[in-house]
């Protein structure tokens, strides 16, 4: 049995259930821009059987020019149709790199109400590792279909409708954070903020992936970097293995947490491991670092003077 407890699911686990007509799979890989990896071809070339490909760049926010944001209801709904999925299924998410961006997709699902989707635990390379059969796109069905999704939600962002509608949301705005809110709370602290980027870019001594962005970070927030909730196979690790990890971090569990990263992707995978400790609901910041940093108005550490080095650094080498 699946259970909503559980974020994850195992590949065996998987390939046993298939067949099942509820059962639906989509391959959710993602790479940051210095990766130079193309997910889409890569889905192309093998995935699993009948899985559909997700754009997290495609399915997003078109009224930001921050990367692959949260779209409207109406925008995912209309992506969802297109892809066939239904409030009824049972939505499994992967990606290339074994858990990576498929918590993102999971944690989109939870925003939009559909509570029945689950990671696969070591995405892809452990479904390779298992043995198990993967299949290529054959026919262009799957690009088609990918294409349609993203395609769906630029029409929707004009007023526009296409196909019938398959998937109904329930808005979870309290999984959601705003800048306003992250601001607030370095006031209020009524959250721990736990930003799930690399010590280096927490500190502001090692440049973000993205071109012109200074590394730092939001003043009282705390670094937990996104690998810690990981094993060396890229699989989530166990309960009292996370817990340990909070605990020497000084994180409570039995107060409010907030989580960000670079662009609200990797956010995602701490969200993860904290729904395993049974600890549902923690909202993400989604416009992360990369909407903080580039907001004049906001208080950052190390500050502007002190970052000006980082930021020099980080135009010359991207």
């Amino acid at each position: 049995m699946m259970s909503t407890n559980e974020p994850i699911v195992s590949v065996d686990w998987l390939h046993a259930s298939l067949g099942e007509p509820d059962i639906k799979v989509l391959d959710a890989s993602f790479y940051m821009p210095n990766e130079r990896r193309n997910p889409l071809q890569e889905y192309q070339v093998a995935h699993i059987p009948g899985a559909l490909f997700f754009d997290i760049d495609g399915i997003a926010d078109r009224t930001t020019d921050l990367p692959h944001m949260l779209p409207s209801e109406k925008a995912f709904v209309a992506a969802l149709s297109a892809l066939g999925i239904e409030n009824n299924d049972r939505v499994v998410v992967y990606d290339g790199k074994g858990i990576f961006s498929s918590p993102r997709v999971w944690w989109m699902f939870r925003v939009f109400g559909h509570d029945r989707v689950w990671v696969l635990d070591g995405g892809l390379p452990r479904w390779h590792a298992s043995g198990y059969d993967v299949e290529p796109s054959a026919t262009t069905d799957g690009t088609k279909i990918a294409s349609a999704a993203s395609e769906a939600v630029e029409l929707s962002y004009k007023g526009q409708m296409v196909g019938s509608v398959t998937f109904q949301t329930r808005f979870q705005p309290h999984l959601v954070w705003t800048l306003e809110q992250i601001k607030k709370n370095i006031e209020d602290k009524t959250h721990q903020h736990l930003d799930a980027r690399s010590q280096a870019r927490f500190d502001g001594v090692a440049p973000e992936p993205r071109e012109g962005i200074r590394s730092g970070h939001v003043p009282g927030s705390k670094c937990i970097p996104f690998n810690q909730m990981l094993d060396d196979s890229q699989t989530l690790l166990p309960a009292d293995e996370l817990k340990k990890k909070f605990d020497h971090e000084g994180i409570s569990l039995d107060r409010p947490i907030v989580i960000s990263c670079g662009t609200g992707v990797t956010a995602c995978i701490v969200a993860l491991g904290l729904h395993r400790l049974r600890a549902a609901d923690i909202p993400v910041y989604d416009g992360s670092w990369t909407e903080w940093v580039g907001n004049p108005d906001v208080p950052m550490v190390p500050s502007e003077i002190l970052n000006e080095t980082n930021a020099n650094f980080n135009n010359t080498i991207m």
